[in-house]
């Protein structure tokens, strides 16, 4: 299992990964942008249904298990590690 950091961009134009980046912790994060508000956790279905399309992966070895509210999330995905991951996105 990897947990993996994200920092999510809602209503945007069109949905995409952005790359890798670092906060001020020096933690490695995700950028992602997705079409949808973040209005009653839309934002948030639309970052994991998006991830798992883009992992290749069923949505149901996804979860989000910290950030519900804030523009930078963690989400857990199962059956993939941080080498698997590094491969799938560069």
């Amino acid at each position: 299992m990897v947990k993996l950091f994200v920092r999510l961009t809602p209503k945007a134009s069109v949905e995409r990964i952005d790359g890798w980046d670092k906060d001020d912790k020096g933690r490695r994060f995700l950028k992602i942008r997705v079409r949808a508000a973040p209005i009653e956790g839309r934002a948030n279905e639309a970052l994991v249904a998006f991830l798992a399309k883009s992992l290749k992966l069923p949505k149901s070895r996804l979860s989000l298990v910290a950030g519900d509210t804030a523009r930078l999330k963690q989400v857990e995905i199962e059956g993939l590690d941080e080498a698997g991951l590094a491969e799938l996105i560069p």
